[in-house]
């Protein structure tokens, strides 16, 4: 009997950050960290898992744009969805009705990642692999059929991205025990949230260097004379040779972005992350040739890999900052990593959340053992909350991500709790509501 895809169960899943200011930043001052978590069942009684990270009010709009798609996914064959995954994740996003609702955007974008994650993860557990294993291993023939060249074709072709590909492959063996042995560099954010008190970041940021994280990021952009004064403490506290990037969540405007810098550059600012708007291409690129030689980063909230095609040719950042559930997940980010490798920008995966570092690992590590072949001037954030609740949480050694070696995407909740922390009726918000 055919195994098919039997349910796609979509639940709102919410973290009270807000009480502890965690995750607060210059656009989002108290944020609770939530998730449009997803399940995809088998009629073998297999089962994948994957989420679109929310920052609270918005995800049962979430929850009910996964529902929306549920539709086209029950009853399908797994065996054929395995088998075109490229062509599940445009069944997904090209959708005649839906699509409008983007097209390749937004909520119902987002959607369709927190399902392709999940089909993704089905696929790791019946291989017996990890996610960024099981991408690492496969032909550059079978890595480009995941990719739709329509839109990338000035930028990037199938020949061009075949290419880069068979170029990394003699090396790929090398890099994996590299990998296996070492882990992957991150960053640290964790001393830098917006709400933290001068106390607070100068000791996390202390703990950080101890740690061996080698670069930590300060969210800015709400008082320009509170950031001169916490960029100050943060560089006394953590030396001259500690990379610190700033990241100001799209807070200002093209002029104000360069003219904030300006004020902060005296403290040797690695990147500034987001200084605009997110879908300002042009005002990227002209924050970039004012602040050189700080870096401009970039990624988080674009919304697919054309907007990341475009970004590219006009020049308009130095950090391409992935997103493992903004995009349309696994598929749509390798599509992105060809990108970045043809343009020779190296790529800093956005983390953090309820998931994304755990997801997100997969794909920085399949970038270096198949794409890029390198982690120079790489680095994958690391938020240090939330992971306890995972069945396969991050770990980091001296600063360093190991790679994941449970099968899947890492992105499991553990069932105690997304019992307790279901939105409404979970005791964590029942018990607030009560209050």
């Amino acid at each position: 009997m055919t195994e098919v895809i039997t349910a796609v169960e979509a639940v709102d899943v919410r973290f009270p950050t807000s009480r502890e200011l965690d995750g607060s930043d210059a656009m989002n001052p108290e944020p609770d960290y939530s998730a449009a978590y997803v399940t995809v069942r088998t009629s073998a009684g297999e089962e994948g898992y994957g989420l679109a990270f929310t920052v609270g009010r918005g995800n049962d709009v979430e929850v009910a744009a996964v529902r929306a798609l549920a539709p086209l996914v029950e009853g399908l064959p797994v065996q054929e969805v395995l088998a075109d995954l490229g062509g599940f994740s445009r069944r997904l996003t090209g959708d005649s009705q839906l699509r409008w609702l983007g097209p390749e955007k937004g909520a119902i974008h987002m959607a369709a990642a927190a399902i392709v994650n999940a089909v993704w993860d089905l696929y790791g557990r019946r291989t017996g692999k990890p996610v960024w294993r099981l991408l690492a291993e496969l032909s550059p023939e079978q890595l480009v059929d995941l990719v739709d060249f329509r839109y990338l074709e000035d930028a990037l072709t199938r020949d061009e991205a075949l290419e880069i590909l068979r170029r990394a492959e003699p090396g790929r063996a090398r890099r994996t025990a590299h990998l296996l042995e070492h882990g992957y560099p991150a960053y640290t954010t964790t001393p830098g949230w917006l709400g933290y008190d001068d106390e607070k970041l100068v000791r996390l940021a202390k703990e950080a260097v101890a740690e061996g994280f080698g670069q930590i990021k300060l969210k800015v952009g709400a008082d320009r004379e509170a950031d001169e004064r916490r960029m100050r403490l943060a560089r006394e506290a953590v030396g001259p040779d500690v990379r610190i990037a700033v990241d100001a969540n799209q807070a200002w405007g093209v002029q104000q972005a360069i003219d904030w810098m300006a004020a902060l550059a005296p403290y040797d600012p690695y990147w500034i992350e987001e200084p605009t708007s997110p879908d300002d291409i042009l005002g990227h690129a002209a924050i970039r040739r004012a602040l050189s030689p700080v870096k401009v980063a970039t990624g988080e909230h674009t919304h697919n890999q054309v907007m990341f095609k475009q970004l590219l040719q006009a020049d308009a950042l130095d950090v391409l900052q992935l997103d493992a559930s903004r995009t349309a997940g696994v598929t749509e980010n390798v599509a992105i990593l060809l990108l970045a490798a043809k343009f020779g920008v190296p790529v800093c995966p956005h983390a953090g959340g309820v998931g994304l570092c755990e997801m997100v690992q997969h794909l920085a590590m399949f970038d270096y053992v198949a794409v890029s072949g390198t982690t120079e001037d790489r680095v994958i954030e690391y938020v240090d909350h939330l992971h306890e609740h995972f069945t396969d949480p991050v770990r980091i050694r001296d600063g360093r991500y190991l790679a994941p070696e449970a099968p899947g995407i890492s992105a499991e909740l553990r069932t105690r709790s997304l019992e307790e922390h279901r939105y409404p009726d979970g005791p964590v918000w029942s018990a607030e509501a009560d209050a």
